[in-house]
């Protein structure tokens, strides 16, 4: 089995462990708790606002008219709603990662490496607030990118492939630096980061599109959307649990990658040095003297 399968299911396992569930809860239950204020005062006032922008743009107006004729009368409805979803989704991605990669990531590694890699020596290569500022400037690249991708999103076959691309760039460069940087020194941290770039990223993006999921079931009807409000909490749980995986995948991939980076090392540094003998005819860089 390939490294990053057996991590796959490494972490998937351990996706079930009880000290998961628990911190998987703890920002649940932060954000779920600011996620409630911010749909009893501003849910309201927020789809008030876009409806008022939809009617006063002439444009929206006759499309939406047009689709009245059509017999889609409650697509007025449903499409303040659904804006306002498709707007809050990408913040509470965005703080989903924040809290994960400042409560969680360290936990999960920490799991891992106490079940999986005891043995392995931590050299410290990086920090806590390098990793904040990294993931501070990397979340601020991805928003930008998100925002400028915005009108691709209204291209059926992108809005499924450009946003996972983004975050799964994201979940990367966040995941890589926040797993290494207890174990790993910095010019190991680099090196991995170099061999394993295509690996990395095939998790980021994968765990991206995992972390779509919500936003394709509040897509899926107008159900979903009136219901919004109370589905919020239930998503960021979902986001929650998928960076937690994350985590755990990327944990178990690079400590393992760590790990064989340093034994191939010490098998290099073991190696008897070659021989001074030439047979060409030379000892030491030396022409032998004629017999």
């Amino acid at each position: 089995m390939s490294p990053l399968l057996d991590a796959f299911w490494r972490a998937a396992a351990h996706c079930v462990h009880p000290r998961v569930i628990f911190l998987s809860l703890l920002p649940l239950v932060l954000m779920g708790l600011v996620a409630a204020g911010v749909g009893y005062w501003l849910w309201s006032p927020l789809v008030e606002a876009v409806r008022s922008g939809l009617d006063s743009t002439a444009g929206v107006s006759t499309m939406l008219a047009w689709f009245e004729g059509l017999g889609l009368a409650g697509l007025k409805v449903v499409l303040a709603p659904l804006l306002v979803v498709l707007v809050v989704t990408p913040v509470v991605v965005v703080v989903s990662l924040l809290v994960v990669a400042a409560l969680m990531t360290p936990a999960m590694t920490t799991l891992v490496a106490e079940r999986r890699f005891a043995g392995l020596e931590r050299l410290h290569g990086g920090s806590a607030w390098a990793g904040a500022v990294a993931a501070l400037f990397a979340t601020l690249v991805a928003v930008l990118a998100l925002l400028v991708s915005i009108p691709l999103w209204f291209i059926p076959p992108l809005v499924l492939i450009v946003p996972p691309l983004i975050w799964g760039w994201l979940t990367c460069k966040v995941m890589t630096y926040d797993v290494l940087a207890e174990h790993a020194s910095r010019d190991e941290r680099l090196e991995l980061a170099r061999r394993h770039r295509g690996a990395f990223l095939v998790m980021g993006v994968l765990t991206g599109y995992l972390g779509a999921a919500p936003s394709v079931v509040w897509a899926s009807g107008a159900l979903f959307v009136a219901f919004a409000p109370l589905l919020l909490p239930v998503a960021i749980w979902i986001y929650t649990l998928v960076f937690a995986f994350s985590a755990l995948w990327f944990s178990h991939f690079a400590l393992n990658a760590l790990a064989e980076l340093r034994a191939e090392r010490a098998v290099t540094a073991a190696a008897p040095p070659p021989s001074p003998f030439n047979p060409m005819g030379s000892f030491g860089g030396l022409p032998l003297p004629p017999a």
